[in-house]
This record gives structure tokens, sequence and C-alpha cells, in this order.
């Protein structure tokens, strides 16, 4: 029966698992990607700050509403600057405007590809694990069926998994890692 069992699994017909993506890039795609984000980190990198973690809290972000305000100030300033306070230096202030406003725009384009990147990678990782969860699956069945070959892949791969107590029949409980 045992015999009969594996010559069934091992001839049985292929079933596809469901591949929620299926893309392939070529060199010149992927050389066009990496050229662009070369000329993009050359141009920023000289002009850019990196904050750390506590200044990026001291200084965050501003709200819409805010924008708002910086917006009407500016419309003010421009109609009446014989009102801008002598502490602003309005020639800054206009250079800072205009940079937020070059670079946001280009800031949101480059967070919408992170999200399809991040998208994209997210069905990639998920078609992979699964393939690896149906292999890892098929060579831990194989391993107790003790088909040559497989009892090291089965032990190698063992080692991802967290280890549990013998259940009361002795069997191995181990789970297995999660896509979390």
């Amino acid at each position: 029966m045992l015999l009969f069992k594996i010559l069934i699994i091992k001839n049985k017909p292929k079933m596809a698992l469901e591949n929620l993506i299926s893309i392939v890039f070529t060199e010149a795609e992927l050389n066009t990607l990496d050229t662009a984000l070369t000329s993009i980190e050359q141009v920023i990198k000289a002009k850019a700050v990196n904050l750390t973690p506590d200044e990026r809290r001291q200084y965050g972000s501003i709200a819409e509403q805010n924008k708002l305000v910086v917006n009407k100030a500016k419309e003010y300033m421009e109609q009446k600057p014989e009102h801008i306070p002598n502490v602003l230096d309005k020639d800054e202030f206009d250079r800072d405007y205009s940079a937020r406003l070059q670079l946001e725009s280009r800031f949101n384009r480059i967070m919408t590809i992170a999200e399809m990147f991040s998208d994209t990678k997210v069905l990639l990782d998920h078609d992979n694990f699964f393939g690896a969860m149906t292999y890892y699956r098929y060579i831990k069945f194989l391993s107790n069926e003790n088909e040559p070959g497989t009892t090291s892949i089965y032990q190698d791969m063992q080692q991802f998994f967290k280890k549990s107590k013998k259940s009361s029949g002795g069997e191995d409980t181990s789970s297995e890692p999660t896509d979390e």
C-alpha cells in the first residue's frame, strides 16, 4: 500500500498552485530602472538632508490645513510686501516655497512608484512563500515515507520552523513559519 501511495503522488498530474503574479524583467528594463534611480540619487544627494528620528518627530510634516496657511501667507506677502516682518527673509521663504512645490510633485510620483514596487513585491513574495511551503510539505511527506534523499533536505529546512514539545502521541508538532 505504501509503495502504491508513493507512486500515485509521484506520478500525479501537476496541479498549479494559484500564482498571483508572473512577471519577468529584461536586462534592458533593469538597466533603465537602475540608471533612472542613479540619476535621481545623484541630483538629490547634494540637496537632501537626513533627519534623525528625534528631528523627524521635532519637525514633523505640515498637514494639508497648514499648507493652506502657508499658501495664503505667501499670497498676502506678494500682495502686501510692506507688511512682511523685518525678521522674515522673504527671498529665503520664496526659495523654500518653490523647492517644496518642486519636490512635492516629484515625491508624490516616487511614492506612487514605490507603492507599485511594494504591491508587486508583496505578490511575488506570497507566490514564492507558498511555493516554498508546498515544496517543504512535500519533502516532509516524502521523508516520512522514507523516500531516499529527502531526509537531509527535510532536516535542513526544518530549522526554519519553531519547535514545540512532542504531543502525547509522540508526534512532531513543529509549527510552520507564517507569511506575516
